[in-house]
């Protein structure tokens, strides 16, 4: 029942920004006030795409990814929100304005036997 309660929230697993119906900006991570408008705005929550474009990264070479380099970027998504996840793919392919998506992926574990962490990272398309 425990596993079941965790995929519930929509938050855990999902892309979830938010919606200004007055200005017409998205948000992330959600807001419950627009800034741009401030008390005047409508704001909803809605699901993102997921799908956006590299607008810079960085290589990460220490760390706990067992010595293997790993992919920092900066993401614009479709829909204008920006926010900074990891890319999973070889280094050498990454290019600034490369077409990505989300996906669900494992982020770490506390030991073997420990709690796995999972959430939202990027793919080239």
């Amino acid at each position: 029942m425990v596993p079941r309660f965790w995929r519930k929230i929509k938050y855990r697993y999902n892309l979830i920004g938010s919606y200004c119906e007055n200005c017409g900006n998205y948000f992330y991570p959600p807001r419950n006030l627009c800034p741009v408008c401030r008390r005047k705005g409508k704001i909803k929550e809605v699901p993102l795409s997921g799908t956006g474009r590299v607008l810079s990264y960085t290589v990460v070479h220490q760390g706990e990814n067992e010595g293997k380099p790993y992919i920092i970027a900066l993401i614009e998504l479709d829909e204008g929100v920006r926010l900074i996840s990891q890319l999973v793919c070889n280094p050498e392919d990454v290019e600034i304005g490369m077409r990505v998506k989300s996906v669900f992926r494992k982020y770490g574990e506390d030991g073997k036997e420990g709690i796995i962490y999972y959430g939202t990272k990027f793919v080239p398309i």
